[in-house]
């Protein structure tokens, strides 16, 4: 799994690839973009007074990093072979951390279109759960590792406090379009950016959903820039990631004058290109709220 970056995929696609792990009797799936490598357990240095699903830390190649136990992140037992585990180290939301799991199996490339949205039957408010795949007769099950990161360390999401350095702000008319299917990411951008002044938000759980918005307001025959002037997107999503948002944005006539920011866990300076290839306008890593506040300011229509 080392220098995984270069394995597949021409970017716009919707299409990613997930690295299939195991805890107890499940599987689960991680976005192989936030992995780095996959390695064998080492020591791991206990951190007094740590969180409980931190497990301590580790020397890897120089780098200090922290050790999160995924099962006891999900509620699930410890693992019945402990020789067989795996660390998976993962690079998102400008952070390293190393994942500890139980198992690591293969490699799938699947379409966004496969990942169906979690439930409200099955799962509550606190589900760590962003997508299921249905493959070869198994549930696939996605982590939100954004969320279980955020519940160890609240400061490393979006906060109000990150906007103080900004100032005073006036209140602005402007209509922005958001793509995020994080139920707790919606609520958070809902608040920082009211703060910032905006308050004409239309959300959408995934690409798709907004992509039918946009285009129905084209169906109307109205231009686009009298009903909004900015979209922003994450990239993984349900049905429809970012990127393919942004393509077919852009590759639309009559959208694609829509400035279009990218805002996600995903933005490294190996993957920013990505963004680029689409025709983003901007790109920022979450959780600089400040950056996509001053960004909103100067792109909005």
């Amino acid at each position: 799994m080392k220098n995984n970056k270069g394995i597949l995929l021409k970017t716009g696609t919707n299409e990613l690839e997930i690295v299939e792990f195991g805890i107890g009797k499940n599987h689960f799936g991680i976005n192989v973009i936030k992995v780095r490598e996959i390695i064998n357990p080492v020591s791991v240095t206990i951190i007094p007074n740590s969180h409980p699903h931190v497990e301590g830390i580790i020397e890897l190649r120089g780098e200090v990093l922290p050790v999160v136990n995924v099962a006891k992140a999900i509620g699930f037992p410890a693992s019945d072979t402990p020789e067989k585990d795996k660390f998976i180290v993962t690079e998102f939301n400008q952070q390293k951390i190393v994942f500890h799991v139980h198992s690591v199996s293969q490699i799938h490339r699947i379409s966004w279109q496969q990942i169906e949205k979690p439930s409200e039957m099955y799962q509550g408010a606190d589900s760590q759960i962003i997508g299921v795949i249905k493959l070869n007769g198994e549930m696939i099950l996605l982590l939100d590792f954004e969320k279980i990161v955020v519940e160890i360390n609240p400061e490393s999401g979006i906060s109000v406090e990150r906007l103080q350095k900004l100032g005073h702000r006036e209140r602005s008319n402007k209509h922005l379009v958001i793509a995020e299917d994080s139920p707790l990411l919606r609520n958070l951008l809902l608040d920082t950016l009211a703060e910032a002044g905006y308050h004409n938000i239309e959300f959408f759980e995934n690409g798709a959903e907004a992509y039918r918005f946009l285009e129905s307001i084209i169906n109307k025959g109205t231009e686009i820039e009298k009903e909004v002037q900015l979209v922003i997107t994450d990239i993984e999503m349900p049905q429809m990631d970012g990127h393919h948002l942004t393509k077919k944005i852009k590759q639309n006539s009559d959208l694609s004058k829509l400035p279009v920011i990218i805002f996600s866990s995903l933005i490294t300076d190996d993957l920013r290109h990505k963004g680029q290839v689409v025709g983003a306008n901007s790109q920022v890593s979450k959780p600089e709220i400040d950056e996509l506040v001053r960004l909103i300011d100067q792109l909005a229509l």
